[in-house]
């Protein structure tokens, strides 16, 4: 075999593992749980797992988007934090205005990074962290560091209610995913979003509207953060500020890249994106299944994101 057939083969399975690693993994995951995991095609289990990764994907929907712009958002955890710590103070009002209150602060700090980022030129990962720390810490303020159980019928409704024989959180996170999909690929928005994320100075040049854009990336971003908080805390009935989207940065930037959205932006993989998700909750779940401890999945999650980076780049510089 000649180098120039080697190279060729090379790409080709680049472009392959690219495009569709991630559905052949769910494929392999999916036909070693039914040989080796007892009860694995069960209703309630398909639920359950749907259940968990429900949050991950709308907090990772918003998070490529923000990747498409070659961005970044740490501060998502940090959101639902702060998401969770506000719903309890609301309650009494109805749990439609304890939800707007924490969407409204979802999106307060979504604009907030966006204006750091786009106008003030910070860099995302920068503007971000720090968000990440303060709303962290915000969130744990407003609770006062306590654990607030929660009696809501209607409000916990959104965790434990179904709708067409589905969880309501699982209606919504695929809802959204399908109006994700529809901005990035058939709005003017969309264009927008994956030409700066391609080139931003060629777009500002081109008279695009780059702040406006990454403002309204980011507030969406912070505001499917703090949806995913209100779910999370009406599935737990409790506010736990201290647990509520820890570490769900690592878990939604993972599904993006697992998904083929490349961190250098320019491109957003809707599809791929909530492929990337229901993996990770997978691979969680066959690995606890078989006697392993979580720490386990998050070493196996380490990898992953390692080969997603890695098949991401060998194809960027080709």
């Amino acid at each position: 075999m000649t180098d120039q057939v080697r190279t060729a083969t090379r790409r080709r399975t680049t472009v392959w593992l690219q495009e569709y690693g991630v559905y052949a993994a769910i494929g392999g995951l999916l036909l070693f749980n039914l040989v080796a995991t007892s009860n694995f095609l069960s209703v309630a289990n398909f639920r359950t797992q749907l259940l968990q990764a429900a949050p991950v994907i709308i907090v990772a929907l918003g998070m490529a988007l923000v990747i498409g712009t070659e961005g970044i958002d740490l501060s998502v955890g940090a959101v639902m934090a702060l998401a969770a710590a506000v719903v309890p103070l609301y309650l009494g009002y109805g749990p439609l205005i304890a939800v707007a209150a924490a969407l409204a602060v979802g999106l307060f700090a979504g604009v907030f990074n966006g204006i750091m980022v786009a106008r003030i030129g910070i860099q995302p990962i920068v503007a971000t962290l720090a968000v990440l720390v303060g709303g962290r810490g915000l969130a744990l303020v407003i609770a006062d560091g306590q654990l607030v159980d929660i009696q809501n019928s209607a409000f916990l409704a959104l965790g434990s209610a179904e709708l067409f024989g589905l969880p309501i959180s699982v209606l919504i996170a695929a809802v959204l995913a399908v109006l994700t999909g529809v901005l990035v690929r058939r709005t003017t928005f969309g264009r927008q979003l994956v030409a700066i994320g391609g080139n931003r100075p060629a777009s500002a040049l081109a008279g695009l509207p780059v702040r406006r854009v990454l403002i309204t990336v980011y507030a969406l971003c912070g505001l499917f953060a703090a949806l995913a908080g209100v779910l999370a805390t009406a599935r737990l009935r409790a506010s736990d500020p201290a647990d509520i989207g820890l570490l769900m940065e690592l878990s939604a930037i993972t599904a993006v890249v697992v998904g083929g959205t490349p961190l250098t932006g320019g491109k957003v993989r809707v599809v791929g994106t909530v492929a990337g998700a229901l993996l990770m909750q997978l691979v969680r779940a066959t690995l606890i299944k078989h006697d392993l401890p979580d720490s386990a999945a998050q070493m196996v999650q380490a990898a992953i994101i390692v080969v997603a980076v890695y098949v991401t780049r060998e194809r960027g510089t080709r």
